[in-house]
């Protein structure tokens, strides 16, 4: 009903104007050249309405500031060489010729010309972008153009955006139905960007009825938009919560199931990551390009791997001489981590590095006009999942997970049973630090990697396991996402800062309450 509305308010107007394309004047290339940038704009929006194919050209041109003027004259500069913008014609440049000067204002309407012109491509990509970009920056004057294009487009959801961009040009309308019918219809639209033009509009509105309407508007959209809005704060939660998953789960079996204060867990991911770096460059250097975009596939055992035998070389080095001596382990391993560190900045230096995300993990699923789901954190998500099932799988079903699972409830007799528990303990230990390359390799998707990337997760990986309860991987699993969601829900409410500082207190008073975790401890470290 609304549509109609508008159709008949917009059919007389635009019957009137002629919408056939007609060429460019001398005199509209000086007004849109030169002069006060209200008038400047004025007629650019005057000739996009009516444009050719010299008219675009005129105007991109202007956006590449490879146009000059004279008090009778235009020129268009290309190749050091000036032309007639109107005929076409090769000139002579003269002396006297000034430079265009395009403020911010007048570059942003040239944008908004150029996503006008745009509309009528043939690749829907194209227009469906020029239509976005015309809808965040509306203008009565194209009205016609957006007539035009709304007539000739075959594509629903263009049309329907399209539709909005007519409605918000006519949100600021002289006539008062057009700014009601305006209002009304930007009312349907469940987006952040139409509740914005409402507001501004709003700012300015002085006839009491339309100011009821945008208001009415507005608060349609919020109806709306707070579904939204908890949506993304879920699966914000959640994503977070499986970066801290891949973090901790590492953790949970060199801390949980071994007794070892690890703190060189995060170089360990920092590894992970710096592995996945050098497979992009070997892909890039020595793959066809076509097969870049599995690089990452081939970065996961690589990160695995890398990170499993510092692992190893770490626990037959030092850890093995210092089971048992908690604090020597934290000093040892402190002291390793630095060295690892100044390694990284020896080989790779100082400053981060660049992993891009491949093709199949750019850009996202919309859901909401104001929920974008990163495929990204999609497959972080889901990467976490497989490799939480994999190392249950590994603990509670192989031979390996039950030698593990003897070793860390009773040494003795294990070994007594014939179980080799030093070969034993490296094997977990390299286990536990190739999952943590495995988490590396995902944060390397979503942050910058440097020689500092795995200071930011160390702390929270110890909150993680030792609140999940040690030793436990369903704990681990259940802190992860709960931290991340209560993390996220509290950062929408009182900013990022407050958010730690509140989540740390309940920590606190969780551990204080349930000093064994979510649940309750069982192994070696019971034991002790």
């Amino acid at each position: 009903m609304l549509r109609r509305t508008l159709h008949r308010l917009l059919c007389a107007s635009t019957l009137l104007m002629a919408l056939a394309a007609h060429a460019l004047t001398l005199d509209e290339a000086r007004a849109i050249a030169s002069g006060d940038s209200e008038a400047r704009i004025a007629a650019l929006n005057k000739a996009v309405a009516t444009a050719d194919e010299k008219t675009a050209a005129f105007i991109q041109a202007m956006a590449d500031d490879a146009v000059k003027y004279t008090e009778d004259k235009v020129f268009l500069i290309k190749d050091d060489k000036a032309y007639d913008p109107v005929t076409g014609a090769e000139l002579k440049l003269p002396d006297t010729a000034e430079d265009v000067v395009n403020n911010n204002l007048m570059r942003g309407a040239l944008d908004a010309a150029q996503s006008a012109l745009k509309l009528t491509s043939k690749d829907e990509a194209v227009r469906a972008q020029a239509a976005q970009a015309l809808f965040k920056d509306p203008d009565e004057s194209r009205l016609p153009l957006v007539e035009k294009a709304l007539a000739a487009e075959t594509n629903e959801r263009i049309k329907a955006q399209l539709e909005l961009v007519r409605a918000a040009s006519m949100l600021s309308s002289t006539d008062k139905a057009r700014r009601l019918a305006a209002a009304k219809a930007l009312g349907e639209s469940r987006s952040p960007d139409t509740k914005l033009l409402l507001n501004q509009r709003l700012a300015d509105e002085t006839e009491a009825d339309v100011r009821k309407t945008i208001e009415a508007s507005i608060s349609s959209i919020d109806g709306s938009l707070v579904w939204g809005d908890r949506i993304n704060a879920i699966f914000s939660g959640i994503s977070l919560g499986s970066v801290l998953l891949l973090a901790a789960l590492g953790l949970a079996i060199t801390y949980g199931l071994m007794g070892v204060i690890n703190m060189a867990h995060g170089e360990l991911m920092m590894i992970g990551a710096y592995a996945t770096y050098v497979m992009q460059g070997i892909f890039q250097r020595y793959m066809p390009e076509s097969l870049f975009g599995w690089y990452l596939v081939a970065a996961i055992p690589v990160a695995f791997l890398a990170s499993a035998l510092v692992g190893a070389v770490l626990e037959r080095g030092v850890i093995r001489f210092l089971y048992g001596r908690p604090l020597e382990t934290l000093l040892a391993t402190w002291g390793i981590s630095l060295m690892l560190q100044q390694l990284v900045r020896s080989l790779f230096g100082a400053q981060n590095v660049g992993v891009e995300n491949p093709g199949w993990m750019s850009g996202g699923f919309t859901m909401l006009s104001n929920v974008t789901l990163p495929w990204n954190r999609i497959c972080i998500i889901v990467f976490a999942g497989l490799v939480l099932l994999a190392m249950g799988w590994l603990i509670g079903r192989t031979r390996l997970g039950l030698f593990v699972r003897g070793v860390t409830q009773n040494r003795p007799i294990a070994s007594c049973m014939g179980v080799n528990t030093a070969r034993i303990d490296t094997y977990a230990f390299a286990l536990g630090s190739g999952i943590a390359g495995l988490a590396g390799c995902a944060l390397s998707q979503i942050g910058n990697v440097g020689p500092d990337l795995g200071q930011s997760y160390i702390v929270d990986s110890f909150m993680v396991v030792v609140m999940g309860g040690v030793g436990q991987l369903a704990g681990t699993v259940y802190a992860a996402l709960g931290l991340g969601v209560l993390n996220k829900f509290i950062e929408g409410w009182a900013g990022a800062v407050l958010a730690k500082i509140a989540v740390l207190v309940f920590i606190i008073i969780f551990i204080q309450k349930r000093p064994q975790g979510i649940f309750a401890v069982k192994g070696r470290s019971a034991e002790a």
